[in-house]
């Protein structure tokens, strides 16, 4: 099948009108009634910019903070992302699915907090599981820095999981 470029045009507008009104039509394609559509008023403002200044010391990398919600989203997604290729050795499910990662918080700076825990106190990665997510998760383009905290309230139960964890483990 071909698909062929839609010959009709939309109406040209001057600067001085509206939006020219728009045909509703009813399901069987006969027209109901004309209606005004506006288009709201659109403005743009400049970031603001805080009197301190993010300069790097001599070994760090300059990081652009998190501006907004959006930003902060994206970055929190990326952040998910590559805790999720960290896996407990013993367990074929990522640490992230497994509900072994508590919290994320991270600042307008770009820093980022994360407070995890483990399947039991006497998990035998209990030493290199914590340092493996802060390895990753310094490698996300826009982190600046990264602090994992080991807590262990509330303890973890497979409730913790995720249904495709839970799948995955036959916990279903």
């Amino acid at each position: 099948m071909f698909w062929r470029k839609r010959e009709d045009k939309a109406p040209a507008l001057d600067s001085d009108s509206t939006s020219p009104p728009l045909r509703a039509a009813s399901v069987d394609g006969a027209a109901m009634e004309d209606v005004e559509a506006t288009m709201p008023e659109a403005s743009i403002e400049e970031p603001t910019h805080s009197s301190s200044s993010a300069v790097p010391e001599d070994n760090e990398e300059a990081v652009a903070p998190v501006s907004n919600d959006f930003g902060a989203a994206q970055l929190e997604g990326r952040v998910i992302e590559a805790i999720s290729t960290v896996f407990d050795p013993e367990i074929p499910v990522n640490i992230y699915e497994l509900g072994l990662i508590y919290d994320i918080q991270i600042d307008g700076m770009s820093d980022v907090k994360i407070n995890m825990t483990l399947t039991s106190p006497a998990c035998p990665v209990a030493g290199s599981l914590p340092g493996d997510v802060q390895r990753v998760v310094e490698n996300v383009e826009g982190v600046r820095g990264v602090d994992v905290e080991l807590v262990w309230e509330p303890p973890w139960t497979p409730d913790r999981m995720s249904e495709a964890a839970r799948l995955e483990l036959g916990f279903m």
